[in-house]
C-alpha cells in the first residue's frame, strides 16, 4: 500500500495573491484530510536545509530567495496514496505544461513561482513532515 501522508507548502507568491483559501478548498474537495498546518516565515537556514537536495543546481539560490521572501503555509495532507494523488492534483512544476484544473495551472506564475510544493515520494514525504511538525502536532485519521 502506498503511504497516507504528504507535505504541501503553499509558497510566498500564492500567499501574497490570497490563493491560500482556494488552494485549501481544492485540497479538501479532492478528499485530503489536513492533519497539521501552520503559517511560517522560513529563515534562510531552514530553506537551505529543506531544499538541500537542490544545492548546486542553477535555480537553487533563486529558490531559497523566493521561499524566504514571505510567509508560507505548511501542511500534512492525508489520504490513501497521498503522494501520487497530490502530485496529480498540483500538476507539472511549469504551469504552462500543467493540466487544466490543477493547482499549479490555476495559481502559479512560473516554474520558479509554482504556488505549491508537494512531496515527490513516500520517503521524502515522511522526512518533510518531520521537518516541520512533531508527532504531538499531528491529528491523523490513519493512526
Amino acid at each position: 500500500m502506498k503511504g497516507t501522508k504528504t507535505l504541501t507548502i503553499i509558497k510566498p507568491g500564492a500567499i501574497k495573491k490570497e490563493y491560500t483559501g482556494p488552494i485549501l478548498e481544492k485540497i479538501n474537495t479532492e478528499g485530503f484530510h489536513i492533519s497539521a498546518m501552520r503559517l511560517v516565515q522560513l529563515t534562510r537556514t531552514q530553506a537551505e536545509n529543506f531544499y538541500a537536495v537542490h544545492r548546486g543546481r542553477p535555480y537553487y539560490e533563486g529558490l531559497i530567495k523566493f521561499m524566504t521572501s514571505g510567509p508560507v503555509v505548511v501542511a500534512i495532507l492525508e489520504k490513501e496514496n497521498a503522494v501520487d494523488d497530490y502530485r496529480k492534483l498540483i500538476g507539472s512544476t511549469d504551469p504552462a505544461q500543467a493540466e487544466e484544473g490543477t493547482i499549479r495551472k490555476l495559481y502559479a506564475d512560473s516554474a520558479q513561482s509554482n504556488a505549491v510544493h508537494g512531496s515527490d515520494n513516500d520517503e521524502n514525504a515522511s522526512m518533510e513532515c518531520n521537518f516541520f511538525f512533531s508527532t504531538c502536532e499531528r491529528f491523523s485519521n490513519f493512526e
